[in-house]
């Protein structure tokens, strides 16, 4: 069962994903505390604060030292998370009617299909550069790349599916050494949630998976 109810905070939303992304801790420190009311003031919905999160979560886990979490604060992802408040925003504040009679240009390629081109890119780089996934890549793009998603849970299925396709892929010894570092990962987290302990173990996943594969973030 989820230590947090189903009536939980925006605060507690985003401590529950904070902590399972860092790896480690039990709270957000009061300065933490106080970007977190920043962002509910502002009505930023918690998805795109996690976006953020998790953005400079992979980023600091490729540098972080052994026995060290790999974010010390909140505060240490404000510039990514902030980043995608602007995207979001950017994307939410729509054309009116007349904008559209008036020829104006067309709205970005919307934020599943840009995530479907970029998993392509990565299993086709995967194809190219280490033989021993290569046709398992190849079969990925074949068979569950070979329709764009619906939508932006679709497109987060396919993801997480070709990345657990291809953790099973590498060698055993790669594989199993992996799997450990992630569960170890996710598993220093105190005080989270079921649900954010599942999210850790699959972003930590992908996040090694994609460091010893050379491969930037695809989402």
């Amino acid at each position: 069962m989820s230590l947090l109810p189903d009536s939980a905070s925006y605060h507690e939303l985003v401590q529950d994903c904070f902590l399972a992304f860092r790896g480690a801790g039990l709270m957000l420190s009061p300065l933490d505390a106080e970007l977190v009311d920043t962002w509910a003031d502002q009505g930023v919905p918690v998805e795109v604060v996690a976006r953020g999160i998790r953005r400079a979560a992979e980023a600091a886990l490729f540098d972080a030292r052994e026995g060290v979490p790999a974010m010390r604060s909140l505060r240490a992802c404000k510039r990514e998370v902030e980043a995608e408040i602007r995207k979001h925003r950017g994307k939410s504040a729509g054309r009116g009617p007349a904008e559209d009679d008036a020829g104006a240009q067309p709205p970005d390629e919307p934020v599943h299909k840009r995530r479907h081109g970029k998993l392509k890119a990565a299993l086709r780089k995967i194809s190219r550069e280490v033989p021993a996934l290569a046709s398992g890549a190849d079969r990925l793009v074949r068979g569950l790349l070979s329709h764009e998603p619906a939508d932006l849970a679709e497109a987060e299925r396919h993801e997480q599916t070709a990345d657990l396709l291809l953790v099973r892929a590498l060698p055993f010894e790669q594989r199993v050494s992996l799997l450990r570092e992630a569960r170890q990962l996710a598993h220093e987290a105190g005080g989270v949630s079921r649900r954010a302990r599942k999210i850790a173990r699959y972003f930590h996943r992908a996040a090694l998976l994609r460091r010893r594969l050379n491969l930037p973030p695809h989402w």
